[in-house]
């Protein structure tokens, strides 16, 4: 299955892009199951470890760590963020 993954503020710099298309093996996954595929490479894993929290989203809505993802989503991952 191909998703398409971006990453915004401290995990895009940290990553070095701020999207990329990644392949999961099965037709079924969550978003925790994207993160941990990413984090078996060792610039995505310290990427993630240098953010405490991480906030997810699955097309372009707000979603848990226990959400569905499905073959053509986009996943993105964003430190929480604050504002004015």
């Amino acid at each position: 299955m191909q998703i398409e993954v971006k990453y915004f503020a401290l995990l895009r710099e940290a990553v070095g892009v701020g999207a990329e298309t990644v392949t999961l093996e099965g037709d079924a996954a969550t978003v925790q199951d994207v993160r941990e595929a990413l984090c078996r490479d060792a610039v995505h894993k310290n990427a993630f470890e240098s953010v405490k929290r991480i906030r997810a989203a699955v097309n372009g809505e707000m979603a848990a760590m226990s959400a569905a993802v499905k073959e053509g989503d986009t996943v993105a991952f964003f430190p929480p963020v604050t504002g004015g």
